[in-house]
C-alpha cells in the first residue's frame, strides 16, 4: 500500500533536488574557471556550495527552525548578498552609485545579527515567551534583509543600459524568486507566530526555481556589463515604497484569509503566494512597464523631467567612446540624441554636396526605408532659419505652427515610427538632422524636452563641423604627399628628357653609325616603355578628358569595355540592352569611366559571378548602369570615403578613381549616382545628356556652353 502524500515528505525531496542542482552548478563553473585559467566564478561557487549545503541539512528532515538550519540560512543568505555585490562590482557601480555600499552593508549586519539571537535564544531555552520573542525579531531580521536584497536586485537591473539587460536578466529572476519568496514567507510567519509546513515545504521547490534560472542563464552566455547611470537614490526609494505597499497588501489579505480559517486559508495563503510571485517574475523584465514607471516617477517625484548631470555624463561618454568596436561618429550622434528621450531607434541625415539631405547613418532602425534624396534642397532653409524641432505626431495630426508641415518629406509621414525631428545647427548652419523613433512608452514632447534637443543638437553640430574640419586637413596633408610624390616623378621624367636630349645631339654626329643606330633604338624602346609605365600609375583630374564632347552611343561602349573582359567561351560582363542611347561624352573619358565601374564591380563580386551593363533614356538623360552583386557598401562608405581622394579599399591604391571618375562626369555635364546594400550588391548609375536634349539643356542654361563643347 501507498504512503500518504505528507508535505515535511515532499520538502525533503525538493531539498533534495535543489541541493543537486546547485551542485551540478557548481561542477559547471568550477570547469569554466580551469578552461579558461581565471578567477571569475569565485564568487558563485562558494555561494552555490553553502546554499546547496543548507538545502542537504533540510532534506535531512531539520526542522527550519533549528539553530543548525538557522545558522546556514544566515551563511546562504550572506553568500547571495556577497554575489549580488559582486555583480554592481563587475559593473562598476560600486564606484559610482554610493548608496550601493551602505545597502549592503547595513543588510549584511543585520543578517550578521542571527547568530547572536541564537545564542540568545541557546540561552533561554527553558524560558518559553523570550524564546518566541527572540523569534519574532530574527522574522523581523529576515524581512529586512529580504527587502533590502530586492532593493538591490531592482537597481542591478534598472542600472544597466537597455541592450546589456539580456545578459542579467535570468540572474535577476532568479535572485527575485530567492528574495520574494523569503518575503512572502516570513511575512506570513510574522503574522501567525509560527513557520506554516506548507510554505516551508515549497520552499525547496523555489529553490529548485532558482537553479533552474541560473541554469538558462548559464546556457544563454553572459556578456560585460556596463553601467548607464540613472536617479539611483530615486529608484530605490520607488521600490521601497512599492515593497512597502505590497507588504501592506499583504497583511491584509492574511489578516483576512486567517478569518476563513481551516484549510481554506492556507490553500488560499499559498495561491496569494504564487500569484503574487509569478506577477512579480513577468512584470520586472518588461521594458515598457518599467518605461510608464519612469515617466510617471519624473512626472509626479522632480520638478524636471531630467536628471542634466547623469545625461550630460551619459552623452559624454557616448560621444568620447573609443576602441575598436566603436561604432563611427554618425552612428553615435543618433544613439546620444535618441538616449535622451529613450527613442528606440533613430537616423542622421546630412547635407550632400548638391544640397539635399541624405542618410548619413542610422541606429537601431534597419527596416527604415529612406530614398536617395531624403529631404529636398528647398526644405533646408526652413530647418536651418528657425531650428524648430518638429513633433512629427502633431504634424501628422496637421498642426502647423511655422510651415514645418510643409518641409516634411512624404515618406517621414507615413513612416510612422519616426516621431521628432531635431535639427543640429552649428552657428546658425544646419549640420544635419536627426530622425529619432516613437520610444516604448508614447509621450507628448514638452517644453523640457525641446530645450535639451536644441541644447544637445547645436553641440552635437560642433562635434559633426569638427570632424568634417579634421577630414578636410587630412586630405589636404594627402594632397600635399600626392605633391611629394609627384616630385619623384618629374624627377624620372627629367631623366628621360635628359636622355632623349643627348640621344637626339649624338644622332646629329653619328646618324650614318649603324652600331650608334641599333643602340638609340634599343634607348628609345626603353624609353618609351618607361613612359608608358608611368603614365599607367598616374590619373587624370578635372575636365582634361573630356576637352572633345561629341555625340557617342553609349551602347556601343558598353559592347566595347565588355570585349577587353570576356574571355572567349567565358563570358563575364554581360551587356543587357542593346538599344542605341545617344549622349552627349567624351568617349575616351567615358569608356574610362566604365572601365573603372566594372573592375571595381568584378573586383567587390566573388569569382564567376557576373556584372550587367546597359544603357537607356530617362528623360532628357541617358542613363548607363554597372550592376553587380556582390559585398555592397554601407551609406556611411558612399557618403564619407567612396568619392574622397586618396582612400581606397584595395591594398596598394591609390584611392583616387573613383574620385576621378566622378570629376571626368561631371566634366561632361553628368552625374553619378550610387545604390548598394551590404551583402547584396551595388548599382551605379552614370546619367549624361542626350544629344537630342542639347539645345533644351543650353537654352535653359543660359546659353553658357562653351564652343567646345558642341556636338562636332
Amino acid at each position: 500500500m501507498a504512503s500518504p502524500f505528507t508535505w515535511q515528505g515532499f520538502g525533503q525531496w525538493m531539498f533534495i533536488a535543489s541541493a543537486f542542482a546547485f551542485l551540478l552548478l557548481v561542477a559547471w563553473q568550477w570547469d569554466r574557471r580551469r578552461r579558461k585559467g581565471t578567477k571569475a566564478g569565485r564568487a558563485e561557487i562558494v555561494t552555490f556550495l553553502l546554499t546547496a549545503a543548507w538545502s542537504l541539512i533540510l532534506a535531512a528532515g531539520t526542522d527550519q527552525t533549528t539553530i543548525l538550519a538557522q545558522f546556514f540560512e544566515s551563511l546562504r543568505s550572506l553568500s547571495w548578498l556577497a554575489l549580488t555585490f559582486v555583480l554592481f562590482t563587475r559593473d562598476g557601480r560600486h564606484t559610482s552609485v554610493a548608496p550601493i555600499r551602505p545597502v549592503i552593508a547595513s543588510l549584511v549586519f543585520v543578517e550578521m545579527l542571527q547568530p547572536v539571537l541564537l545564542l540568545a535564544q541557546m540561552e533561554s531555552y527553558s524560558d518559553i515567551a523570550a524564546r518566541q520573542m527572540i523569534f519574532q525579531i530574527s522574522v523581523v531580521f529576515r524581512l529586512l534583509v529580504a527587502t533590502g536584497a530586492l532593493v538591490l536586485v531592482h537597481n542591478l537591473y534598472a542600472g544597466a543600459m537597455a541592450q546589456q539587460r539580456v545578459a542579467l536578466r535570468w540572474t535577476c529572476a532568479a535572485l527575485t524568486m530567492l528574495w520574494g519568496y523569503d518575503l512572502n514567507l516570513y511575512t506570513i510567519v510574522y503574522l501567525s507566530r509560527a513557520m506554516p509546513v506548507e510554505l516551508t515545504s515549497l520552499r525547496g521547490l523555489a529553490q529548485l526555481g532558482v537553479a533552474g534560472l541560473l541554469v538558462i542563464g548559464a546556457v544563454r552566455g553572459r556578456s560585460a556589463l556596463r553601467f548607464s547611470p540613472s536617479r539611483a537614490v530615486a529608484f530605490q526609494s520607488l521600490s521601497l515604497m512599492v515593497i512597502g505597499a505590497y507588504m501592506i497588501v499583504m497583511v491584509g489579505a492574511a489578516q483576512s484569509l486567517a478569518w476563513m480559517g481551516g484549510n481554506a486559508s492556507q490553500l488560499a495563503q499559498l495561491g496569494f503566494v504564487l500569484v503574487t510571485s509569478v506577477l512579480v517574475l513577468a512584470i520586472l523584465p518588461s521594458g515598457r512597464v518599467r518605461g510608464w514607471l519612469k515617466v510617471m516617477l519624473s512626472k509626479h517625484f522632480f520638478q524636471h523631467r531630467y536628471d542634466y548631470r547623469a545625461e550630460w555624463l551619459r552623452f559624454t561618454r557616448t560621444i568620447g567612446r573609443v576602441g575598436s568596436q566603436t561604432p563611427p561618429l554618425h552612428e553615435r550622434v543618433v544613439q546620444a540624441v535618441a538616449d535622451i528621450t529613450d527613442s528606440s531607434a533613430g537616423l542622421l541625415l546630412v547635407q550632400a554636396e548638391s544640397g539635399e539631405m541624405v542618410l548619413a547613418a542610422r541606429w537601431q532602425w534597419p527596416t527604415a526605408d529612406v530614398p536617395a534624396e531624403a529631404i529636398a534642397a528647398s526644405a533646408i532653409p526652413a530647418f536651418e532659419k528657425r531650428g524648430f524641432i518638429v513633433d512629427l505626431d502633431e504634424v501628422r495630426a496637421g498642426i502647423d505652427y511655422q510651415g514645418e508641415r510643409a518641409s516634411v518629406p512624404k515618406w517621414l509621414m507615413e513612416e510612422h515610427t519616426a516621431w521628432a525631428l531635431v535639427p543640429l545647427l552649428h552657428f546658425d548652419r544646419l549640420v544635419g538632422l536627426v530622425v529619432l523613433g516613437r520610444p516604448l512608452v508614447a509621450r507628448k514632447l514638452d517644453w523640457e524636452d525641446f530645450d535639451l534637443l536644441r541644447v544637445v543638437g547645436m553641440q552635437l553640430a560642433s562635434y559633426l563641423a569638427e570632424h568634417a574640419g579634421q577630414s578636410a586637413l587630412l586630405e589636404a596633408s594627402r594632397f600635399d604627399e600626392f605633391n611629394r610624390r609627384i616630385a619623384f616623378v618629374m624627377h624620372d621624367i627629367k631623366n628621360l628628357a635628359s636622355q632623349l636630349s643627348l640621344l637626339s645631339r649624338n644622332a646629329e654626329k653619328h646618324a650614318e653609325n649603324p652600331a650608334f643606330r641599333a643602340d638609340m633604338l634599343i634607348t628609345l624602346r626603353n624609353s618609351a616603355d618607361k613612359l608608358n609605365a608611368l603614365l599607367a600609375r598616374l590619373s587624370r583630374y578635372g575636365n582634361n578628358g573630356a576637352e572633345r564632347i561629341e555625340d557617342v552611343d553609349a551602347s556601343d561602349v558598353l559592347r566595347s569595355v565588355a570585349e577587353r573582359y570576356n574571355a572567349p567561351g567565358q563570358p563575364q560582363v554581360h551587356v543587357t540592352s542593346g538599344a542605341p542611347c545617344r549622349v552627349l561624352a567624351n568617349r575616351d573619358a567615358l569608356e574610362q569611366v566604365v572601365l573603372h565601374l566594372v573592375q571595381n564591380a568584378l573586383d567587390a563580386s566573388a569569382e564567376g559571378m557576373a556584372v550587367f551593363l546597359q544603357a537607356h533614356t530617362d528623360g532628357l538623360h541617358g542613363a548607363i548602369e554597372v550592376t553587380d552583386t556582390g559585398c555592397g557598401m554601407s551609406a556611411e562608405f558612399i557618403r564619407n570615403r567612396l568619392f574622397k581622394p586618396f582612400v581606397s579599399t584595395k591594398s596598394g591604391g591609390f584611392g583616387i578613381g573613383a574620385f576621378e571618375a566622378r570629376e571626368l562626369v561631371r566634366a561632361m555635364r553628368g552625374r553619378i549616382e550610387v545604390e548598394s546594400r551590404e551583402g547584396l550588391g551595388t548599382r551605379f548609375t552614370v546619367r549624361l545628356p542626350l544629344t537630342a536634349s542639347q539645345a533644351f539643356i543650353d537654352s535653359i542654361e543660359g546659353g553658357r556652353s562653351a564652343p567646345d563643347q558642341r556636338v562636332a
